[in-house]
């Protein structure tokens, strides 16, 4: 499985590894493939794998109370879910399905801490890793908190486009369906917000939502207003 190591050596968790260790990684590591519409987990199943993203797109969304779906995030590749990772026994906390046809590296938890018992080394390593995260996330959280929920929304649309934007021509194309509502639920807003924002961003030029996705027509003039 040596073909995985290129990309292994991408995924941040397992940026320190060396080659030997990343080859010991490869080796517990299974290739999986999916259709659109699939879904990789259910929330609530009881988890048993750790998946990174070679190639797609995954949605990750809870079930509130009433049945409705509440997106929790879109990932692309190089991206992990679930995010809890490899150190926590609970069940999967969401649903993820395949927004487009996606191939996943998947690793089992169980082989892992064995691989950890093994060779120590990598678990100092990976945990290294984690307790930089964790200050990033921090960081992260508290600019979120504070700022004012205009440029919540437009701080969720650069980093949508950061992530999954498409170059065509002058357009930024994010090919990813997303209803006000679930906009909303993602910023952590109401919809009539996001529609107000929104209507402004339209009207000024800016943006343009639809069912298919969203196309940026001035991602400069967007970053300046964050």
């Amino acid at each position: 499985m040596s073909s995985m190591i290129p990309f292994l050596q991408q995924i941040p968790l397992f940026a320190q590894l060396d080659e030997s260790e990343l080859l010991r990684l490869a080796d517990i590591a299974i290739v999986r493939t999916y259709r659109k519409n699939a879904n990789v987990f259910m929330e609530g199943d009881p988890k048993q794998a750790v998946f990174f993203i070679h190639k797609g797109i995954i949605k990750i969304y809870k079930i509130d109370s009433d049945g409705n779906e509440q997106i929790v995030s879109f990932l692309k590749e190089g991206d992990m879910f679930p995010h809890t990772g490899f150190f926590d026994n609970s069940p999967y906390p969401a649903t993820s399905t395949i927004v487009e046809a996606a191939e996943l590296f998947v690793i089992p938890i169980q082989a892992f801490e064995q691989l950890m018992l093994d060779v120590p080394t990598i678990a100092v390593k990976v945990m290294r890793v984690m307790g930089e995260k964790l200050r990033e996330f921090q960081s992260k959280l508290q600019a979120f908190v504070t700022q004012d929920v205009n440029r919540r929304i437009i701080s969720f649309l650069v980093r949508m486009a950061d992530n999954h934007g498409q170059l065509s021509g002058n357009q930024l194309k994010i090919d990813i369906p997303m209803t006000h509502q679930e906009f909303a639920n993602m910023v952590g807003t109401t919809r009539e917000t996001v529609n107000r924002v929104m209507n402004n961003l339209k009207k000024e030029g800016i943006i343009e939502m639809n069912r298919q996705g969203i196309v940026i027509y001035d991602m400069k003039r967007l970053k300046e207003m964050m």
